[in-house]
């Protein structure tokens, strides 16, 4: 009995260590319920698959940008031309003057990657608004001067109403040879005795030589002698057209060239003619004043005068690439002007040009009103 006593003492020492043992490993097993926390990190990858609506904003720039696209007209700018992607052929004619400007800006497009033709005649601008408005027959008009009354009733009445597109100004040069020692200015009566009846240049100063006067005119289809005959004979072209010795042509190098070749002659073109000869030849002073940009601008110089080009909104309508031309000259005539030997018009006349064409082309018909008398000129009031 007493064995017995001993061996249940025993086993229940052995049962008293084996169960909080066994109790131990049993918690162990329910360890996975514990990590149960960890099958819900998907749940917290969940503002990863959200991203796309954080890059909202950046779908919706290009509505920023749409106020952008009406700045142009606000500004009188116009809209960005790529000379590679106009079509189409362009026929150019008239004033002899605006030839080597509108020469030089068909050139820059051209090289820009125009691969129509644009066709340019230097024929005077009356000879062009003849061509543009009685044949019909040209998409665009160069002309020194303002159109008349009696060209523009010639252009309605075969459908074509004119729009003038100022480019820039031009001070026509009375010249003397720079062999020519004593004649420095003269004042617009003088000139208009020494384009009429003056026989000898003593016959306007007695202190000038007693030289018969060689005079070199433009011919009358040139803007350039329209221009003349207003400011200094009224709009009378008899009195020159009579004058002796008169020699006249509607190409200024030849008139260049007739000056060039004695001190007693005298002429009359455009600036740029002048400015390439250098000192073969002298700009006179009139009234006292000598051209220069500065005088131009101002409105000091007699006889400044503005540059343009002509055409119609239909022509402009249904001949893309004339429209595309007008553009692409109001938008860099100033950078190329000077070169060729002319002067910029104020940035206001030149925006009023900008704002034609952009009323042409956004809405079908030319603005009304345009510029005034003195704006047509390109000067300062």
């Amino acid at each position: 009995m007493l064995m017995m006593h001993k061996r249940l003492i025993a086993l229940l020492m052995v049962l008293a260590l084996v169960v909080p043992i066994l109790a131990a490993c049993g918690g162990g097993t329910q360890q996975p319920a514990a990590e149960e926390p960890a099958a819900e990190e998907p749940a917290a990858e969940e503002p990863a698959v959200e991203e796309p609506t954080v890059e909202e904003p950046v779908a919706e720039e290009p509505a920023t940008e749409e106020p952008a696209a009406e700045e142009p007209a606000a500004a009188g700018e116009l809209p960005i031309v790529n000379p590679a992607e106009v079509e189409g052929d362009i026929t150019a004619a008239g004033s002899s003057t605006v030839f080597p400007l509108a020469e030089r800006i068909a050139s820059e497009f051209t090289d820009e990657g125009y691969a129509g033709q644009i066709a340019i005649s230097s024929i005077g601008s009356g000879a062009g608004f003849e061509r543009f408005c009685v044949a019909a027959e040209t998409d665009i008009s160069n002309a020194s001067r303002p159109i008349d009354d009696e060209e523009i009733a010639q252009c309605q009445a075969n459908g074509r109403d004119p729009i003038g597109f100022l480019l820039g100004l031009d001070a026509l040069s009375v010249v003397v040879s720079g062999e020519n020692d004593f004649i420095e200015e003269v004042t617009l009566e003088e000139l208009a005795t020494i384009f009429s009846t003056a026989e000898t240049w003593a016959d306007v100063r007695p202190e000038w030589p007693a030289e018969p006067i060689q005079r070199f005119s433009p011919g009358t289809d040139s803007g350039t002698f329209d221009y003349f005959i207003e400011e200094v004979f009224d709009e009378d072209p008899a009195p020159l057209l009579e004058a002796s010795g008169l020699q006249q042509s509607e190409d200024d190098n030849v008139l260049v060239q007739g000056v060039e070749g004695s001190p007693f002659a005298i002429g009359f073109f455009g600036y740029a003619f002048y400015e390439q000869e250098g000192d073969a030849l002298r700009a006179l002073a009139i009234e006292g004043v000598e051209p220069s940009a500065e005088t131009v601008e101002a409105g000091e110089y007699p006889l400044a005068r503005p540059l343009f080009m002509y055409t119609t909104a239909d022509i402009m309508t249904e001949k893309p690439q004339v429209a595309s031309f007008i553009n692409y000259s109001l938008s860099i005539v100033n950078n190329v002007i000077n070169d060729v030997g002319y002067f910029p018009a104020s940035e206001e006349n030149l925006n009023t040009s900008r704002q034609k064409w952009l009323a042409v082309v956004e809405g079908g018909e030319a603005p009304e009103g345009g510029l005034t008398v003195a704006e047509e000129r390109g000067l300062s009031q």
